[in-house]
């Protein structure tokens, strides 16, 4: 990762600071480390905090003029009360008029678009400014879209709201869904994503298993990658690596857009005019704003972000209650748990933090909960007891153990396994992260039960925790938790 220019020292920093007292040590400055919380917006999002770094008004005021402007708030009524703090929603569109033909093939982009938000979120920026708190709405939830301009109410899934109605009806929708009074409204779309990417000099991004999509191309290996443009697109649209489809989409989504302003913090580009009038040159002719997001608006929040700290950040998807909802005349939907979204959005309208929910470090986050995993384990040492000692530890995590742990024909296994059928190979991902140092084993017609070969590795059962909205409450993960260590 390149190192930051070395910035000179202004007059005032170069001029002895006086002490408060006499022979009194002098004291070093707190150095307070960058925000690593983030949006796909993330360009114009960044002119905060170049302005916050003191950088000249003059060039927020040329990046502004360059950005798009659109009224999604006109002759808007009947909306939420505006509650404490701004609420901005981020929409990511399916835009790819200038990407090029050669790089449609390459990175599966043939399709004709379908002019509607491929990724939404509502950002909260508390009222202290000391807080960021990202909420995913999946793409295909049900909503419903209020009557009005000749309009009656109906259903629709909530990324259709910008094909039939733009950004208007879009925060309708998003506003008569989550009663959360949208202050601001920023689009971005696929070219200014790739082209962003690109600028920063790629992003890294780590995985713990291989990430293979035969629909965007996406091809990874388990391990650390640094994605540039095109790469990146692939990885944050890709759909059809596991069943949590869009739901998994949405979490790499979160971990991509912390990984993205990592990158841009940690080379030194918002701190550096001219590299980010580059990047800014590169992007915003695609990004599109409200008219009331403008130069006073950033700089005002610029200052009053200074205190930011990479804990400052959460990210979280809002709780389903059932996947596959069927509707009438629009297909499989995504329906919301009424009881905890409104928890949700109470605590954005409020003004709270979500961290009351957060995952903790040192629980493992997984796919599927542990609750709906049966395992039987199997000892596969010499080591009496292990078995059941092993059993006892995964009931208390979670797992749906048989209780009845056996010993095998083998006692001189070097590895724990996990067999499983191949059917059941999302469950059998979760229970190996449970059991550091495991490796999987597919066993064609094993069937729902997981085994568990216990081997003479084994040293301890992890915690773990489904990243599943429809498990319980919604997961929310710290930004500084969602980047590679």
């Amino acid at each position: 990762m390149p190192t930051p220019p070395r910035q000179s020292p202004s007059p005032a920093q170069r001029r002895p600071q006086p002490s408060s007292r006499r022979g009194a040590r002098p004291v070093a400055p707190v150095r307070r480390k960058r925000p690593r919380w983030a949006m796909r917006a993330v360009t114009t999002l960044s002119v905060v905090i170049l302005a916050s770094a003191g950088i000249g008004h003059a060039v927020v005021t040329s990046l502004d003029a360059k950005i798009e402007r659109v009224d999604p708030f006109k002759d808007m009524k009947n909306r939420p009360q505006a509650g404490t703090g701004m609420n901005v929603l981020l929409v990511g569109t399916d835009g790819r008029d200038r990407i090029s033909a050669e790089e449609r093939r390459k990175y599966r982009l043939g399709g004709a678009p379908c002019h509607c938000t491929d990724t939404i979120m509502i950002v909260h920026i508390s009222e202290d400014r000391e807080r960021a708190s990202v909420v995913s709405l999946p793409r295909d939830s049900y909503a419903e879209v209020p009557d009005g301009e000749g309009r009656e109410a109906h259903p629709i899934k909530i990324n259709a709201a910008y094909a039939e109605g733009g950004p208007n009806l879009t925060v309708r929708t998003v506003e008569h869904m989550t009663h959360v009074k949208i202050d601001h409204y920023l689009e971005v779309d696929f070219t200014s994503f790739m082209k962003t990417v690109d600028v920063v000099g790629g992003v890294q991004i780590c995985t713990a298993e291989p990430l293979k999509d035969s629909y965007t191309g996406l091809d990874l290996p388990a391990g650390t990658h640094r994605l540039m443009g095109g790469e990146a697109l692939q990885y944050v649209r890709a759909r059809h690596i596991d069943s949590g489809s869009d739901l998994g989409r949405m979490q790499r989504q979160q971990r991509f857009m912390a990984a993205l302003i990592e990158r841009a913090t940690s080379s030194g580009i918002l701190l550096n005019p001219m590299r980010f009038r580059d990047v800014t040159r590169a992007v915003l002719g695609s990004v599109r704003a409200d008219k009331g997001f403008g130069t006073g608006e950033l700089l005002d929040l610029g200052r009053a972000m200074r205190n930011f700290s990479p804990s400052s950040s959460e990210f979280t998807t809002v709780p389903i209650g059932q996947m596959g909802y069927t509707v009438k005349g629009i297909g499989s939907t995504v329906k919301w748990d009424t009881e905890k979204a409104e928890r949700l959005f109470r605590a954005l309208r409020e003004d709270q933090p979500l961290a009351t929910q957060r995952v903790r470090s040192r629980v493992v986050p997984v796919e599927v909960a542990p609750q709906e995993i049966h395992v039987q384990v199997e000892n596969g040492t010499k080591t009496e007891g292990l078995a059941k000692r092993v059993d006892t530890a995964l009931a208390a995590t979670g797992f749906r153990t048989t209780g009845r742990p056996v010993d095998g024909e083998n006692r001189s296994v070097p590895q724990t396994v996990v067999a499983h059928d191949p059917r059941w190979d999302r469950s059998a991902k979760s229970l190996a992260a449970a059991l550091p140092g495991s490796r999987l084993r597919p066993v064609k017609g094993l069937g729902p039960t997981l085994k568990v070969i216990v081997g003479e590795d084994f040293r301890q059962v992890r915690k773990v925790r489904s990243e599943d909205p429809t498990q319980g409450e919604s997961i929310v993960v710290r930004g500084d938790e969602a980047v590679c260590s």
